[in-house]
């Protein structure tokens, strides 16, 4: 046995569920929908419910406690008939859950807490063929179809390539975390054939990689990675695939291949940062930070996080076009939500330096001259490198007072826009450690240390 095989052998040990583990989520599993089914049949709606995702497929790793279980309607329904009647099952089949709340994504599920798992009871359309979805989770149940009699054999290899993706930090889709989905891992390990082989191939990959399955060869996607979905050609499973995640699973890889190591297989959680590190590592950077807390919008990650995204490029855009110069930006959330951004400095000269048109473009000469020679200004108009030029007071000089200004025009997003209308501070430096949650601290030292 080769020392890889070793390492593999002893993680597997590790994330494979056990029978009895199994045998739990099964009973669970089986509970609900006939739970499900014989609700439907009380009702007199024509339903079924399904296990789908890992938990159907025997991909998950010991440990998990998810269930993605779907509340089936025949396709001819319209929307809101399977939003109003899936929601209502979905409901009465919680009562006897731990507990239960009402969730948003495409259209409205339940997550439940049923014996310490948690469940996500989701309507669906049951359509005859992926090209037919009338939702997006409507495709769900054919990509169980075609992985489940795919992976005969090579279940643990999946493990694998899960549990090493997780140690290195680029597992999951959600738009938080803009990894690999599980779909994707098992259609990767579906292709290559096996864990290790799935490394080698990565070591060779390239910015547009493109990997086919079933050879359909429609549609060009523009992203980083294409794995089209042998279930349904005009999507791409790998679009939520940041550049930047799929740049580290290529490196890791690579270093994982030339020298084997357990610890990539493990998640190092990153250390609490107390007051005093805070100070010593912003003072050794000489930069300065600013921050915008608001209160965290009631929504799902996949819709709060997008939006948390577009506020931060649209505040780094703001901030660069008045001169402030960005070093990393970065989000977070829990109660609070935070959008922190390091800056070269938060404050600016008075004075900044205005460069006009050459000399002998003479119209606009004229009019740059005529414009600033009668203003308010730090200088008359001169001339430099055959260009006028001008200096002018700046309209902001402080960060912190710009973003207070100019806030509400920034790209906010519905959720995140009605949150900042209602409060919001713009805090700096120090004043970031008002904060103590442990998990925000965390996300501090990861913004430094990265």
């Amino acid at each position: 046995m080769t020392y890889i095989e070793e390492i593999c052998e002893s993680v597997l040990s590790r994330i494979k569920p056990t029978d009895e583990e199994r045998s739990k989520l099964a009973a669970l599993a089986g509970r609900i929908i006939r739970k499900i089914d014989s609700l439907g049949s009380e009702r007199g709606y024509d339903i079924k419910g399904i296990l789908v995702g890992s938990s159907a497929r025997g991909t998950w790793i010991s440990g998990g406690h998810d269930l993605d279980i779907f509340i089936m309607f025949p396709p001819h329904l319209d929307r809101k008939h399977l939003e109003e009647k899936g929601l209502e099952v979905a409901k009465a089949v919680s009562l006897d859950a731990q507990s239960s709340e009402e969730r948003y994504a495409e259209h409205p599920y339940i997550h439940a807490v049923f014996d310490g798992y948690e469940v996500d009871l989701v309507p669906a359309f049951s359509v005859d063929s992926a090209s037919g979805i009338k939702s997006a989770v409507d495709r769900t149940p054919f990509h169980n179809s075609y992985v489940i009699f795919r992976i005969k054999g090579i279940e643990d290899e999946i493990l694998l390539l899960k549990q090493f993706m997780k140690g290195i930090g680029v597992y999951g889709s959600e738009l938080k975390t803009h990894g690999f989905s599980g779909y994707l891992v098992e259609l990767l390990i579906i292709y290559y054939g096996s864990f290790i082989k799935t490394l080698v191939a990565a070591c060779s990959w390239k910015k547009g990689e493109i990997i086919d399955p079933e050879n359909h060869g429609t549609v060009v996607f523009d992203d980083p990675m294409t794995m089209v979905d042998p279930t349904d050609p005009a999507r791409n499973v790998a679009a939520a695939l940041s550049l930047d995640n799929m740049c580290i699973f290529i490196d890791r890889a690579c270093e994982f291949l030339e020298k084997p190591s357990e610890s990539y297989f493990i998640h190092a959680l990153a250390g609490v940062l107390d007051d005093n590190e805070f100070v010593g590592i912003l003072g050794k950077r000489g930069t300065s930070l600013v921050g915008v807390i608001f209160d965290t919008p009631d929504v799902v990650e996949d819709v709060l996080y997008p939006q948390m995204h577009k506020f931060e490029d649209s505040v780094c855009s703001m901030l660069e076009r008045y001169d402030f110069r960005v070093y990393n930006s970065s989000v977070w959330a829990g109660d609070k939500a935070v959008v922190l951004l390091e800056l070269e400095s938060a404050g600016l000269p008075a004075v900044r330096k205005h460069t006009g048109p050459f000399v002998s473009n003479t119209s606009h000469a004229k009019k740059f001259k005529s414009k600033y020679e009668e203003s308010d200004t730090f200088s008359n108009v001169y001339i430099r490198n055959g260009k006028y030029m001008v200096e002018l007071p700046r309209k902001y000089t402080s960060s912190k007072k710009l973003i207070e200004s100019e806030i509400m025009n920034c790209g906010l997003g519905k959720h995140v826009g009605m949150s900042i209308a209602r409060r919001y501070s713009v805090l700096e430096n120090e004043e970031l450690l008002g904060l103590t949650d442990d998990d925000y601290r965390r996300f501090l030292r990861k913004f430094f240390e990265k």
